[in-house]
């Protein structure tokens, strides 16, 4: 998930891209067993010509990318993977941006990326024209639904014709794609934080960065090990997840509540369960002031999303309007940025609200 919210009302297009781009549905089996050590992850050089398949479409690299632009899909996973993999000189053009980050320094290194002078369009994506004109040798799109000219941008047949490659964020194929394999939707439905460092995988290949992708992979799993083992042999605890300053996702008004995939995973390797898990995008949009007051909140998570945001103002106005929730009585919370995203900054998440719900 990414872009910075503006005072103006998103357009429906847009909130229902960021609203996918933050959440997808199925919710994975949470557990209390003991941590397993968890796996290695393997590198080798790439060869190229490269082939891959992603989505169902076979793309072939002959040399790793150099021009690189990067789709906006309310998203800033593929901005920070670049950058977390050393490949911010790759960047041509990048329309992805997020105020505020867990991790030091990220979002100056986000800024710093080339814009490539581009103009969002109303569904603040980069319009087709502007794309060819940037000569890019690779489009990344974090959802199929970035390479859907009904929303402005460009097809990914129109990208191979002008001999571009494009990318989709594997973990997304199925999201906003017209006709998208069982596979793909089986993926989209069962994010994790797994998904996050198969995106880092899948650009350590193409780019020829496997070993910085495997190390970084192997540093995040072992961070998540360590955190969740703070949890064992505990039962969980009730979680909720609200971004106050995306309330313009849901119907109601209400702060944006997240919960299914990769939001209900994180919460359970920090030992604690969703609140609302395993709900739809649409499920999570209708989240109303009822259904909030009745939820089981042991902790509250406060997304920040704006700089400028006060995260313990923002919990004190939650505790004050939801009396009820055991976290207003025992003033528990934690404030997140982006490290709950789909994206290279999971451990974040997990070591912050295992912390948080076991010390």
């Amino acid at each position: 998930m990414t872009r910075r919210l503006s005072a103006a009302p998103l357009s429906a297009t847009a909130a229902l891209a960021l609203l996918a781009a933050c959440s997808s549905q199925a919710s994975p089996t949470a557990g209390r067993e003991p941590t397993a050590a968890p796996a290695s992850a393997t590198a080798s050089a790439t060869t190229y010509p490269l082939t891959i398949d992603n989505c169902g479409t076979q793309i072939t690299f002959t040399k790793a990318p150099s021009r690189v632009l990067l789709l906006n899909g309310a998203s800033v996973a593929e901005a920070e993977s670049l950058v977390a993999l050393g490949l911010s000189d790759r960047v041509v053009a990048n329309s992805q941006s997020y105020g505020v980050s867990d991790e030091p320094g990220m979002v100056e290194k986000v800024a710093a990326l080339p814009t490539g002078g581009v103009s969002l369009n109303d569904n603040f994506e980069v319009p087709r024209e502007q794309v060819i004109d940037l000569k890019p040798d690779l489009v990344i799109s974090t959802w199929a639904g970035g390479f859907d000219d009904r929303i402005g941008s460009i097809t990914r047949d129109q990208l191979a014709e002008a001999g571009i490659n494009s990318l989709v964020t594997p973990a997304n194929c199925a999201n906003g794609a017209t006709d998208p394999r069982p596979q793909d939707t089986e993926a989209y439905e069962k994010q994790s934080v797994e998904s996050s460092y198969e995106l880092l995988m899948t650009l350590g290949q193409v780019f020829d960065v496997q070993q910085k992708a495997a190390d970084l992979v192997d540093t995040g799993r072992e961070r998540v090990a360590a955190a969740a083992a703070k949890a064992e042999g505990e039962e969980p605890k009730s979680v909720l997840v609200v971004y106050p300053g995306m309330s313009t996702m849901t119907t109601t008004g209400a702060p944006a509540v997240f919960g299914g995939g990769i939001y209900d995973d994180i919460i359970a390797k920090a030992g604690g369960k969703n609140a609302f898990a395993g709900k739809s995008n649409a499920e999570l949009a209708e989240v109303n002031v009822e259904a909030l007051a009745s939820a089981d909140v042991d902790l509250l998570v406060v997304g920040l999303y704006q700089p400028g945001e006060d995260g313990p103002e923002l919990a004190e106005e939650l505790f004050a309007k939801y009396p009820a929730w055991k976290a207003s009585a025992s003033k528990r919370y934690v404030t997140v940025s982006d490290s709950p995203y789909l994206g290279p900054l999971n451990a974040i998440a997990v070591e912050k609200l295992a912390t948080a719900l076991h010390g």
